[in-house]
């Protein structure tokens, strides 16, 4: 199956409405889990973290919540995606912890800080050319954990995602051969370094 491309930012008020307001609560938990896991195994405890695509900062407040000695830098092109994030992150009392970022993912040039964990979840379908993440990825300082869950093709309503086999050469010409792709459910992967 072809994969069919769908806009890259959510933009309509309706639509971030109606993205803010869905069910994520199992595939966020297991992104959770599996980034609790590689924290747990690096004992990377503290410093700053990036979330690449975070939407409502769903899962950026949830770490927080979790780790209090991380602070967050989400980032998202989205700016009614943010108005609704900066919402949510004021509801929990996290402002002082969680740093929204307006910036299409095209136009980070680099990371200015040495990030602890960068981090992103169902933000590379979006992307009408992948390459953007990866480069952006191989430009880290320092020796980050790097987590990034996706969906995965060929489910019919996931046609905007790719198979493993094609995040695979895009890590390849990225020169990020060293990235695990693991498939961990039946609609997603992940592509870390842990």
């Amino acid at each position: 199956m072809e994969r069919v491309i769908e806009p890259e930012l959510m933009i309509d008020k309706k639509q971030v409405l109606a993205y803010a307001n869905a069910d994520f609560e199992e595939p966020h938990n297991y992104f959770l889990e599996l980034l609790t896991n590689l924290i747990e195994k690096k004992f990377t405890f503290s410093g700053d973290v990036i979330d690449l695509g975070t939407g409502t900062a769903d899962i950026a407040i949830r770490l927080a919540k979790i780790y209090q000695s991380f602070n967050i830098d989400a980032v998202d092109g989205s700016i009614a995606m943010l108005n609704e994030a900066k919402k949510i992150i004021s509801k929990h009392e996290l402002n002082d912890r969680i740093n929204l970022i307006h910036s299409p993912i095209q136009k980070i040039k680099s990371l200015e800080k040495e990030y602890v964990i960068i981090m992103s979840n169902s933000l590379l379908h979006h992307l009408h050319n992948p390459m953007v993440l990866w480069k952006l990825v191989k430009k880290v300082k320092g020796t980050p954990i790097i987590i990034i869950m996706d969906l995965m093709r060929p489910k019919n309503s996931l046609k905007a995602a790719f198979t493993p086999e094609e995040i695979f050469l895009q890590l390849r010409n990225a020169g990020l051969e060293s990235l695990n792709i693991s498939t961990v459910s039946d609609r997603h992967l992940l592509i870390s370094n842990c």
